[in-house]
């Protein structure tokens, strides 16, 4: 029996059935329902503690200033609370200048808007996409508690960007708006890919 060879030049391999049906088909929205509706209020209860409370909007960033002085402390005995040196040196020069005034309010307000726009299913990739990097800079700074399990939510909801918000306004929104990638020629309206030829 001759061998089979396989190019992978320009062939394209196909995803598994699987993976086409959570990632591409929209009779999988519900499950991205439940899973954009449970990410998302997690974000918007997180934001709106910290719009509305003490520390984060007012007060200078106050919150945030002591959750870095907190994570950038080398401890004699035990381990940092950030394991990259490159990072705590980031958050330390950010706490020399004082970043944590303008950058606490920004944290909040981000994380209310990435949190209704998860709920709505308005641009759910890019929300989710929003979402996981925050997620991962918390991680970076040495906190768990819900982040590894919201970042791995949001990496899935990346991957099902084309259906996660099917039942949600992207539904309409995705389709009216197209993808870049799906422009040829230059021309043509932003939902349609043009004709070859």
């Amino acid at each position: 029996m001759p061998a089979v060879r396989r190019s992978f030049g320009t062939n394209e391999l196909p995803d598994p059935p699987w993976y086409r049906f959570l990632f591409a088909n929209p009779s999988a929205a519900p499950l991205w329902l439940l899973v954009r509706l449970y990410v998302g209020w997690q974000w918007i209860d997180s934001g709106w503690g910290k719009v509305t409370g003490d520390g984060w909007v007012n007060n200078g960033g106050a919150a945030l200033q002591g959750f870095w002085e907190r994570v950038v402390a080398v401890p004699e005995e035990g381990r940092p609370a950030i394991t990259y040196g490159p990072y705590r040196d980031f958050l330390q020069f950010m706490l020399d200048h004082e970043w944590y005034e303008w950058f606490a309010p920004l944290i909040a307000y981000s994380e209310l808007v990435i949190g209704v726009a998860l709920v709505l299913g308005l641009l759910t990739g890019f929300a989710a996409f929003g979402g996981a990097f925050l997620n991962f800079n918390f991680m970076l700074a040495g906190t768990a508690s819900t982040n590894p399990v919201l970042f791995l939510l949001s990496i899935l909801l990346l991957l099902a960007w084309k259906v996660a918000g099917y039942l949600g306004v992207d539904r309409w929104l995705l389709p009216l708006l197209g993808v870049p990638w799906s422009r040829r020629g230059g021309g043509g309206s932003p939902g349609r890919e043009m004709p070859d030829g």
